[in-house]
């Protein structure tokens, strides 16, 4: 198989650690899904995936375990993602440029006011957690085109009064 090179200068990857670029490389020279990769540290993909790109914070047991799947001295791993450094959440401009990642970004535009006007309908004043929050990407058949199920599961707080 030939090596998986990615480009760690090119975006999203300028203002991640270097290591998120190996993480993704040794994905690739593998073979592996971020599913596959999931199972065998004992989380869901989507963390994975976010952990790959600098979204997500591992603890030394995970960066081991990844190490150890993923052939990464566990060292290189502490020394640019352990437990001196923090995610900085949210990657790339605002409105997107990829063009994927901008029609999430319409759909929170178009849907966004109908959606909170749900949420207060059913559950009160307040907010959706993105932080005690759980993301689910399927594949749902069609005979017009196979569809794209996003699920967040995300628990519901509510504005203090005070």
């Amino acid at each position: 198989m030939s090596k998986a090179i990615i480009n760690s200068t090119s975006e999203p990857f300028a203002d991640l650690p270097q290591i998120c670029a190996r993480l993704l490389e040794a994905k690739a020279q593998k073979g592996l899904s971020f599913e596959a990769i999931g199972k065998a540290i004992g989380h869901d993909e989507v963390w994975v995936a976010a952990l790959f790109y600098g979204q997500a914070k591992a603890s030394q047991e995970e960066l081991a375990k990844l190490g150890e799947l993923l052939d990464i001295p566990t060292s290189s791993l502490s020394a640019e993602i352990g437990e001196h450094w923090f995610p900085r959440r949210g990657l790339g401009p605002v409105p997107p440029q990829d063009p994927l990642i901008y029609r999430l970004f319409e759909g929170v535009l178009v849907y966004g006011t109908p959606i909170k006007a749900l949420i207060h309908e059913k559950f009160g004043d307040g907010i959706m957690s993105m932080i005690d929050c759980k993301v689910g990407v399927d594949r749902k058949a069609d005979p017009k085109g196979d569809r794209v199920v996003l699920t967040f599961d995300g628990k519901f707080l509510p504005y203090l009064k005070w």
